[in-house]
Parts: C-alpha cells; structure tokens; sequence
C-alpha cells in the first residue's frame, strides 16, 4: 500500500493589483516558502491577513500548498 510524506508547505498569496482595459482584474501573487507543515488553517489564513495589512492591494485569495512525495 502506497503512503504519502509531507515534504513542505507554502503560504500563497493574490492580489488584485487594478483593472486590464477590459474590466478584468490584474491579479499578482505572493509566495512564502519554508512555512510549518504544522500549521493550521487559521494560522495561514492569519498569516496572511497580517501581511496584507503591510500591501497596497487588496487580497483576492490565500492558497496553501503541500508538497506530497508517495512512498510505493
């Protein structure tokens, strides 16, 4: 039976940075790398409301990822 490790975690962060010529939103994106594995998703989401206090853009969305290696 195969098992999964967790290698690491990255906070991500988007932002709308203003609008295209067509109304669409300019999206950027912010990531941090070497984030606890152990990290809840509170924290994160505090994490980030925490850095964007720091930005002129308006938070769009916060991400998570997990790099998983499976073990056979």
């Amino acid at each position: 039976m195969a098992q999964s490790l967790l290698e690491g975690t990255k906070l991500r962060l988007v932002f709308e940075a203003g609008m295209d010529d067509d109304g669409e939103p300019i999206l950027r994106a912010k990531t941090f790398s070497n984030v606890k594995k152990e990290a809840t998703v509170d924290q994160l989401f505090q994490a980030a409301l925490a850095i964007t206090v720091l930005c002129n853009d308006t938070l769009n969305k916060v991400e998570r990822n997990d790099s998983i290696e499976i073990l056979a």
